[in-house]
């Protein structure tokens, strides 16, 4: 896993694709967020960039959605996560490199999510722990996208717990 110092380009990507899925799926401005590593300041990431859907029922989301979605790159992956659905985005048709992820969810992991991004912008300290975690990560010979996912879940679960507690 190799990991590319931050960038502000990020966020201007995020923007430019932003405007692309407004026009084509007529989804409000405020349903598509940016997410993950590339999305938090200064965070070292894999130079791909995630993007929050927020839809009211995953089950009944519109066909033509993911239509429109293919229409500028987007492609539906066979993950099976609950209360989600992934999209990607590749460098060509080996469909092998990811630029760009899509994750469409419901009501509380949209929460969890927006909660996470915000809580690493605004808290030094969890930013530093959070970058270890992927720095230390990317370090280890055998490092797969699953045992990634392992190493950092506690502390991600630990962030979420930040906001369910609050309340």
């Amino acid at each position: 896993m190799k990991l590319f110092p931050y960038t502000a380009e990020w966020k201007k990507e995020f923007n430019r694709v932003k405007q692309q899925i407004i026009v084509v799926t007529g989804l409000g401005e405020n349903r598509i967020q940016h997410i993950g590593s590339t999305a938090i300041t200064n965070m070292p990431a894999k130079p791909i960039i995630d993007i929050l859907v927020g839809v009211d029922d995953i089950a009944n989301i519109d066909k033509s959605v993911f239509k429109a979605l293919q229409n500028i790159g987007f492609l539906r992956l066979r993950v099976e996560r609950p209360g989600e659905i992934v999209l990607a985005m590749f460098t060509d048709g080996t469909y092998e490199i990811k630029t760009h992820f899509i994750h469409m969810i419901e009501n509380e992991l949209w929460k969890n999510q927006l909660f996470f991004h915000n809580y690493l912008n605004s808290n030094a300290k969890a930013r530093d722990e959070y970058r270890m975690i992927k720095v230390n990560s990317a370090k280890l010979k055998d490092i797969n996208i699953n045992l990634y996912t392992d190493l950092k879940e506690p502390f991600v679960k630990r962030i979420f717990n930040k906001r369910i507690n609050k309340g």
